[in-house]
């Protein structure tokens, strides 16, 4: 897969994921990779500002790619967000494959095309709710933030 990050189409967003040759529906388009941690010691690295990235599985496996901005996966964005963009509409979901995470094509991603995908409305929540009490986030906008919750993921049993 030819994939590349550059600025993002989302104004304020920073930096995107784009693909460069056209995707196929249904195509696992990259891994979601970082540091294999459990959650109790994600909610350590929250007290220390260190967080971001999370992807959650189960309690005892999440993906933190706060640490690991070599793996591009990260860097996929959420075209809904704060505010929606008529112009833009999520094309990938993220999809959990046993212990593993994939960023999966929900329609054919044409060459050039940013790679957008659901944050889920949990995740918009919680942000809304520490800006709301002055927990927010300690990085420039949470555009860049790719924190997932367990109940926006779809689970496929692939055993």
């Amino acid at each position: 897969m030819a994939l590349i990050v550059k600025k993002s189409r989302i104004p304020g967003a920073g930096k995107g994921l784009f693909t460069t040759k056209e995707i196929p529906k249904g195509k696992k388009i990259i891994e979601y990779r970082g540091e294999i941690i459990r959650w109790k010691a994600y909610r350590q690295r929250v007290k220390e500002h260190k967080d971001g990235y999370l992807l959650f599985v189960h309690r005892n496996r999440c993906i933190d790619a706060y640490s690991t901005p070599q793996y591009k996966a990260r860097y996929a964005n959420d075209a809904v967000g704060f505010r929606k963009n008529k112009m833009l509409k999520n094309n990938s979901s993220y999809i959990i494959y046993g212990v593993r995470c994939y960023i999966v094509s929900n329609r054919v991603i044409r060459a050039g095309e940013e790679i957008l995908v659901s944050y889920g409305k949990d995740y918009w929540n919680c942000i809304r709710f520490n800006i709301k009490i002055g927990q927010a986030p300690q990085f420039k906008n949470v555009w860049t933030v790719t924190w997932l919750l367990a109940s926006v993921i779809r689970v496929l049993n692939t055993k």
